[in-house]
């Protein structure tokens, strides 16, 4: 039943009201702790854990490699209160910007600055003693910014290592700007150009590699890309080591400056346009690492599905993804925030929880931390979220982690679309550009209340099209945790 106020006494309300503090509506708004906690491990005082990269070790130990070329051992890694229990030992040192970490058959792969090495400890005293060098095919000279990316083994049992340009603008040194697979026993193989930033590389669900490209020359925003074998992935400035990768055939035209992303890929068949866009800084400004939930439940229900970090906003975005006419295109949604440094490094553990190592050393991040090395755990509460979104020939189909409410999914004011595109430019960045809003249409909500079907006019091809469901309820009337999602609409299915 409705009651009815006076002016007056809806006035004495409102007061009352800001006097008593929140309401219990607000008390019981969902927040992101609520389903998802961060416990933090604390080392030595005199350690300097400013991660680069992680790896679960058979002993059931986390290896976590820092900046400053050290390896630490961390025991104990699962515990409910990892800042008592856990202990750091140091495991190797006197190594170069450690940024990738894979282990097999008894060798720890590391990826340095340098080269790709592998390492062991032989007598089992807990220290590397064994240092080989596995490929030194790239080449580095003093510049800071000629970071080396290593990721873990893919399917056919290769690592990629995705290699900075020099001064993130120029390739003054071999395969400055290239991705490069390497086998165990050394075999390089050039396999992707057109590299900028890299901030960190991992696979999806079926061992497609992709990578994190950050915002600068020819990257209007920094966005996910996916590595596919023999493509150009945007920027030309390394372009110049095509005659040193003759497997990968003759040099792509250059992009012409000032034009947009699609309407190049449309000229240019090696351009693998970005998968997906992260709008700056509205979904950060430093993208990095790249983690799969492969646990089979124990994370979520977001089996199957990938998270990117971000260094610069200290949080950890969702990704929601599809092949739209044989190319990887789909959708960034928010996740956790609140990490105690810049989020770089991120590794699944086999109890389905997410280790989250930080630094803001050299970049400023938005926890204040100098470093950290946290952990992920799903408090068993499903929160209510878009769960993945399908681009379709006339709009959207979105499923989400609960049944909707029918009234509240049903109408279209409780949707928003627009979209936006960037300069694809030999400049630093650019702004959102080519602004369009969208109708929502028409709103057909499935008969399991689980996905609704928005008819939205005009689609417009190579646009972000961020949409907005900040009216739908769940049937508990609980509104999205995150109501906003940006689709990248690079191709436009047509069936």
């Amino acid at each position: 039943m409705r009651l009815r106020y006076s002016a007056f006494a809806s006035l004495i309300a409102v007061m009352v009201a800001s006097f008593a503090g929140p309401s219990r509506a607000d008390d019981a708004k969902p927040v992101e702790s609520d389903y998802y906690k961060i416990l933090t491990y604390e080392p030595p005082a005199d350690v300097i854990l400013e991660a680069g990269a992680l790896e679960w070790m058979p002993d059931g130990k986390v290896a976590v490699s820092t900046r400053r070329g050290e390896i630490y051992m961390v025991t104990n890694p699962l515990s409910s209160d990892p800042a008592k229990e856990s202990k750091f030992v140091r495991f190797a040192h006197g190594l170069h910007e450690i940024l990738g970490l894979a282990y097999r058959d008894g060798w720890l792969y590391v990826t340095q600055r340098c080269e790709l090495s592998r390492i062991k400890d032989s007598d089992g005293d807990g220290v590397a003693d064994r240092f080989e060098t596995v490929s030194d095919a790239w080449e580095i000279n003093g510049d800071y910014h000629e970071y080396a990316f290593g990721s873990k083994f893919d399917r056919h049992g290769d690592l990629w290592v995705a290699l900075c340009l020099t001064g993130s603008f120029t390739s003054e040194n071999l395969f400055r700007g290239w991705a490069l697979r390497v086998s165990p026993d050394g075999k390089v193989t050039p396999t992707c150009s057109g590299l900028r930033s890299p901030g960190g590389l991992g696979m999806n669900a079926d061992g497609d590699m992709f990578y994190t490209e950050n915002q600068g020359p020819w990257n209007g925003a920094c966005a996910l890309k996916h590595l596919k074998p023999g493509s150009f992935q945007g920027n030309p400035s390394g372009n110049k080591w095509y005659d040193n990768a003759k497997e990968m055939g003759p040099r792509p035209v250059d992009p012409k400056s000032g034009s947009r992303m699609m309407v190049e890929a449309d000229k240019i068949p090696e351009l693998e346009p970005p998968a997906i866009y992260f709008p700056y800084p509205k979904m950060g400004q430093s993208s990095s690492g790249i983690a799969c939930d492969l646990s089979g439940g124990k994370f979520g229900v977001f089996e199957k599905q990938m998270f990117v970090g971000d260094q610069s906003a200290s949080f950890v975005m969702r990704i929601s993804m599809e092949k739209v006419d044989g190319h990887f295109q789909g959708a960034c949604i928010p996740f956790r925030s609140g990490f105690a440094s810049g989020v770089l490094p991120m590794l699944f553990a086999p109890d389905g929880s997410m280790i989250v190592g930080g630094t803001n050393r050299g970049w400023g991040s938005r926890g204040q931390r100098p470093f950290s090395l946290q952990r992920m755990v799903w408090t068993g509460k499903v929160p209510f979220e878009i769960h993945d979104i399908h681009a379709r020939p006339d709009g959207f189909e979105l499923t989400f982690t609960k049944p909707v409410d029918p009234k509240t999914a049903a109408d279209p004011a409780s949707y928003k679309v627009g979209t936006h595109a960037y300069i694809y430019q030999s400049s630093y960045g650019s702004p959102e550009v080519d602004q369009t809003d969208c109708k929502v249409e028409k709103v057909t909500v499935a008969p399991d209340g689980k996905s609704v079907r928005l008819v939205v006019g005009p689609l417009q091809r190579g646009h972000v099209h961020t949409i907005t469901a900040a009216g739908v309820r769940s049937t508990e009337e609980i509104p999205l945790l995150h109501s906003e999602a940006y689709y990248t609409l690079n191709y436009i299915p047509k069936e």
